[in-house]
């Protein structure tokens, strides 16, 4: 085997490899010119991304900086967004659903390495890949490790290390991450029209009041 494929495969694998240090210093070389494109030059966005990434949905908005290792190992679903400062460190597969928010200063990372410091030091490591599924909030400063994989319908609290899996219906936040709640089972609609029918009885009152 060579060693992207042992990469790939979830074995260890020697980093230093030609074939994955030019993979690397390719994508490394796309997400600079990502980041440095005039921001509403939308177009050329598409592009890079197209190139970078082993496959985008429809709607997919990445907010400079962002930083990834090889960039084919990301797919992402319809109507991704991430903030500021994502880094991706995508030694194995990282799949996004449909409709993801993710804040700023977010980090998935697959990469890991032998506790011994020996066999760390020669430059092994493995990856296991991070799975999140649909409609999935991940508040700003959240970092998913390795072997990771989030339900559908999930928020994630700000500054949580998610190290575990996470169930769908889920609100997860801390260190490690944690399940607190179930999400609420209202939608968006029932939502909004839960906000309308208080403006409109505010509205009601004011009217009243002033009638008096």
């Amino acid at each position: 085997m060579t060693e992207k494929e042992k990469m790939l495969a979830g074995e260890l694998y020697f980093s230093g490899d030609k074939e994955l240090v030019d993979e690397r210093v390719k994508a490394k070389k796309l997400c600079a010119d990502y980041n440095s494109t005039v921001y509403n030059d939308y177009m050329k966005r598409d592009r890079v991304l197209t190139k970078l990434l082993g496959g985008k949905g429809e709607n997919t908005v990445i907010e400079y900086n962002f930083f990834c290792d090889y960039g084919y190992n990301i797919k992402v679903g319809d109507n991704f967004y991430s903030n500021h400062n994502c880094v991706i460190i995508d030694c194995a597969p990282v799949t996004f659903g449909n409709n993801v928010f993710i804040g700023p200063n977010c980090g998935f990372y697959t990469a890991g390495h032998p506790l011994g410091a020996t066999a760390r030091n020669s430059g092994l490591e493995y990856a296991e890949p991070i799975t999140v599924g649909n409609d999935v909030w991940i508040g700003g400063n959240v970092c998913v490790m390795p072997g990771v994989k989030i339900g559908d319908n999930v928020v994630i609290g700000g500054g949580s290390v998610v190290v575990k899996d996470i169930p769908s219906g889920s609100v997860a936040v801390g260190n490690p991450c944690r399940v607190i709640k179930k999400v609420p089972k209202s939608d968006i609609p029932d939502a909004i029209v839960d906000i309308r029918d208080i403006m409109d009885a505010e509205s009601e009152k004011k009217d009243k009041s002033k009638k008096k």
